[in-house]
């Protein structure tokens, strides 16, 4: 299978299992992408997802060219009813992408569609469109200027040139460096950590910082104000209290 799927508790975990190919994926690895990722979403037992690649060499080097020919349609026809194929990344549940080796073109794009990235110290980093005479076409260029500095992005689009894993680190584009055979457990106690909190205000943090993001502060402020109202009479706000209040772990449910 080019894409596989493991659940442990409340993490989901996927893994892009092509590694002879650099982890590319071909058009039937897509397909399966999407398939488990809508999976993931409808799962209310699903909290976080954490997305890698199999191997040591790559997370993902974007789409599989040898196997991803020009389609016979044009464009247009096309345009205004296909999803991006990241479309399916979208969603509340917070997904974490441990990177494992190359980051290059879509697979960069990927890791840019996660909320948390962690990187091995093997990693790097790169949107090398300008090389070959194309353009990034899910997404790179817009998250690429809203999660670094904007003449950092600029460079790295111009040129196509790679970065490192602590180039990565020191301009903000990953959260943490960790060695290669610590990227997992790292991944893994992140995402555990987060899957052990009220799933709706994790949810609701990820809401408000997305949406929020596009809009001006005080817009954005009232939507936090929203967002907080729709949890204060959930059962896992009170909850949380009364867990507080006898000094044990909360038992969220997610209602």
């Amino acid at each position: 299978m080019g894409v596989l799927f493991n659940k442990e508790g409340h993490v989901a975990y996927i893994t892009l299992n092509r590694p002879e190919q650099l982890n590319a994926l071909d058009p039937e690895s897509w397909k399966e992408l999407h398939e488990i990722l809508r999976m993931a979403k409808a799962d209310l037992d699903i909290r976080v997802l954490v997305l890698t690649g199999a191997g040591e060499k790559a997370f993902c080097t974007g789409s599989d060219l040898k196997k991803s020919m020009p389609p016979q349609t044009s464009f247009a026809s096309t345009y205004f009813d296909e999803d991006n194929l990241l479309a399916p990344m979208e969603m509340w549940k917070p997904i974490i992408c441990a990177i494992n080796g190359y980051a290059i073109g879509g697979g960069l794009e990927m890791a840019l569609a996660c909320d948390i990235r962690i990187a091995s110290e093997k990693a790097s980093f790169g949107l090398s469109e300008v090389k070959v005479g194309s353009l990034s076409g899910l997404g790179g260029t817009q998250r690429l200027i809203r999660a670094i500095p904007k003449a950092v992005a600029m460079r790295m689009l111009l040129t196509g040139d790679r970065i490192d894993a602590q180039e990565a680190y020191r301009i903000g584009l990953i959260s943490d460096v960790v060695p290669a055979d610590k990227l997992m457990e790292t991944a893994k106690a992140i995402a555990e950590k987060i899957a052990s909190n009220a799933p709706l205000s994790v949810k609701a943090a990820k809401q408000a910082v997305v949406i929020g993001g596009d809009l001006p502060v005080k817009q954005g402020s009232q939507l936090e104000g929203l967002l907080w109202g729709i949890l204060r009479d959930s059962e896992d706000r009170i909850e949380g209290r009364v867990a507080f209040a006898e000094k044990r772990p909360p038992k969220y449910k997610g209602k």
